[in-house]
């Protein structure tokens, strides 16, 4: 190949790259991605094979594990993983085991959380199914999602910031912000 052919093909490459770049910095600024869940948010996987695809209700089986998820806005089809506060837990329990408290944020027995906790602002990633507790394996905070998400166990000061959640014609979003301060407790 002449050095004129490898110049042209160089240039190529680097274009190319330049222009992927360029659309990654782009999507990088969209300030859909960083901005915290809004009412009519749906979720998709954080994730695994399904990384990316929005969650339905079935999704969510009962009392198995807790699903980690991002916000999804559905009208500029966006993702909220702009920033780590917005990762999101997902779970499906017995709609007459939720407290009073409780009963008016989820839908159909399904519960969204804040994934960072409360103490030392790890992910709440475990999930204890004999006691129905969320768990962050840092330093061992423990959480009830039948109560508001509560801190019942460990140094974690207060509950995990909730989201009300709503199903719609079948779709699974948010019914409105967080309830809540996202992540942890400030320093006094």
């Amino acid at each position: 190949m002449c050095a004129c052919r490898r110049q042209v093909l160089g240039a190529g490459v680097a274009a190319a790259l330049v222009s992927l770049s360029g659309r990654a910095r782009a999507e990088e600024a969209d300030p859909n991605r960083e901005a915290r869940p809004k009412p009519g948010d749906q979720f998709v996987f954080f994730e695994g094979d399904r990384q990316g695809q929005v969650i339905t209700p079935a999704d969510l089986k009962l009392g198995v594990t807790q699903i980690q998820a991002w916000p999804y806005d559905p009208e500029n089809k966006v993702a909220r993983d702009g920033s780590r506060l917005n990762q999101m837990l997902l779970i499906r329990l017995d709609p007459a085991s939720l407290s009073d408290d409780e009963k008016p944020h989820a839908a159909d027995g399904i519960v969204a959380y804040s994934s960072i906790c409360t103490h030392a602002g790890c992910g709440v990633t475990a999930w204890m199914p004999q006691e129905q507790l969320l768990l962050c394996p840092c330093h061992g905070s423990e959480y009830d999602p039948k109560d508001l998400g509560k801190a019942v166990f460990g140094p974690a000061p207060r509950r995990l910031a909730a989201l009300p959640l709503k199903i719609s014609g079948g779709v699974l979003a948010a019914a409105g912000g967080f309830i809540g301060h996202v992540g942890i407790a400030p320093m006094t």
